[in-house]
């Protein structure tokens, strides 16, 4: 089993999202807890894939058409740590 863990920005942002990309993050995080990072990658629809330049070592996956979740895998301790849900910018502020 696999925990998920939210930075606190991305708690705030949860009550803003459109309610159809908070229920696939909802199954994205079902996911992640049961089989892990790998299983997002046997689901084509997130199109789970790393990230270049100043986001070098996280992953994101794709909730719908605009937003995506951004987030950073520690294997050493089996937990997955959201950093943003943007949509889609990678930009860091």
């Amino acid at each position: 089993m696999w925990d998920v863990y939210e930075h606190r920005k991305v708690t705030r942002k949860l009550s803003r999202l459109p309610l159809e990309a908070l229920k696939r993050y909802q199954k994205w995080k079902d996911i992640v807890e049961t089989s892990g990072p790998a299983g997002l990658r046997l689901i084509k629809g997130f199109r789970d894939e790393a990230l270049r330049g100043e986001w070098k070592g996280n992953r994101s996956s794709r909730l719908n058409q605009q937003y995506r979740v951004i987030y950073k895998i520690e294997k050493d301790k089996l937990f997955v740590l959201v950093m943003e849900l943007t949509p889609h910018d990678y930009r860091r502020k």
